[in-house]
């Protein structure tokens, strides 16, 4: 695959580069084949030998991802959810896309009003299949919680409330963090019923529910839970269900790392502050500003933000990454690893002079069709000007 500098005339599109992560037919793959591609998503899998089990026993698993619509997407939501996605069809799971717009009203985004919360969740959409979300075949399915959940209602609040009755306030409290909360925010009513319902969602979106005696259900579920380390805690929550419904085939837990903000300390991109994020749409004068004034350490890999978005953006897309100096300070370097680079970042061989323009470079040319899309596209550029004039709410 060509690397990430302007010498090759005959570039690979970004969409193309990001679909080209399936190793072989899905027929062909071997189960560790499947299990590989898989597994390399998550930072953390519960529990590996499940994963294994279920990819020999079932040649299309469920997987199960959301996202509540709450502003503009950045790069973590938008290019990590694509190559995530993409992984997983490559490997012959079948994705089920759930589009939160009631868990962003109960959690007072955009102020609670759910058609700007339906606009932005169509602008997300929008943007995974500008930037190459295979989602053609029917291996990707968009559900809106709003119209899923009404038109099941018989089936859905019942697992809720089993949910809730099931367990204590304070380790509902404790899940508090999937909804970017602490357990010292003052939460509304609203706000505690959102984790039940999310746990019941893993369930919900899978199967109708089995009555197998006259005290409990065993509920269908999702065998994969693809979502980011912040999830963890409500997804821990579904397999403790499980266990209390005495079902033996849990969810398994796939959680993905999460990339930090641009500036110092900034655990995670906020929607809400400009200078943490790189949105989907940004122009390029906007990256190469953000990635120029971005928190990068000479000879400091760890919690290095420019690193982080090369190892888990850039080497996923392109498989390689190129920096373009003048033959005086060592000439150009094409890595084909993210360890290669790191020591050669740690030992000071590379600086972050020379580092930050190739990583404005590489991003620039992933989000490219991303802009041609909603600069082109009428109905996109519509739906752009729309989120961009909606005040974000935390």
């Amino acid at each position: 695959m060509e690397n990430v500098s302007e010498s090759s005339s005959n570039e690979t599109p970004p969409s193309q580069s990001l679909q080209s992560v399936s190793i072989s037919s899905k027929s062909q793959m071997s189960v560790q084949e499947k299990f590989d591609i898989i597994r390399s998503i998550g930072e953390e899998c519960i529990q590996e030998d499940e994963l294994e089990r279920l990819l020999t026993n079932k040649p299309q698993p469920i997987c199960y991802d959301g996202f509540e619509p709450s502003g503009r997407m950045h790069i973590a939501q938008g290019v990590m959810k694509a190559i995530n996605v993409n992984k997983l069809t490559s490997a012959g799971c079948k994705v089920k896309i759930w589009i939160a717009d009631w868990f962003a009203q109960l959690n007072n985004k955009m102020g609670g009003d759910l058609k700007k919360i339906q606009v932005i969740g169509q602008y997300l959409i929008e943007i995974w299949k500008a930037v190459g979300m295979n989602i053609e075949g029917g291996q990707v399915e968009f559900l809106w919680s709003s119209e899923e959940i009404n038109s099941r209602a018989h089936e859905y609040w019942p697992l809720v409330m089993d949910i809730a009755r099931r367990n204590k306030l304070p380790r509902i409290v404790r899940c508090c963090q999937i909804m970017g909360r602490s357990e010292q925010d003052e939460l509304s009513a609203a706000q505690i019923f959102y984790p039940c319902m999310q746990c019941a969602d893993i369930f919900f979106l899978k199967a109708v529910a089995t009555k197998t005696n006259s005290h409990h259900s065993i509920y269908g579920t999702a065998d994969i839970c693809q979502l980011g380390m912040d999830q963890r805690k409500v997804n821990v929550l579904a397999r403790e269900f499980c266990d209390d419904i005495k079902r033996k085939n849990k969810p398994i837990i796939l959680s993905h790392h999460m990339l930090p903000g641009l500036q110092e300390g900034q655990e995670k991109m906020s929607k809400s502050d400009p200078s943490s994020s790189i949105y989907m749409e940004d122009e390029e004068a906007d990256v190469n500003l953000k990635i120029k004034k971005a928190f990068c350490p000479p000879k400091v890999v760890e919690k290095n933000p420019c690193l982080e978005y090369i190892k888990y953006i850039v080497f996923p897309w392109f498989n390689e990454f190129t920096i373009e100096r003048k033959p005086e300070n060592g000439g150009d370097k094409n890595y084909k690893s993210f360890k290669d680079l790191a020591d050669d970042y740690e030992s000071g061989e590379l600086h972050p002079g020379d580092l930050k323009p190739a990583l404005a470079k590489a991003i620039n040319r992933i989000l490219q069709p991303v802009r041609d899309h909603f600069n082109n596209d009428p109905k996109a550029k519509e739906l752009v000007k729309r989120v961009k004039s909606y005040k974000v709410t935390r």
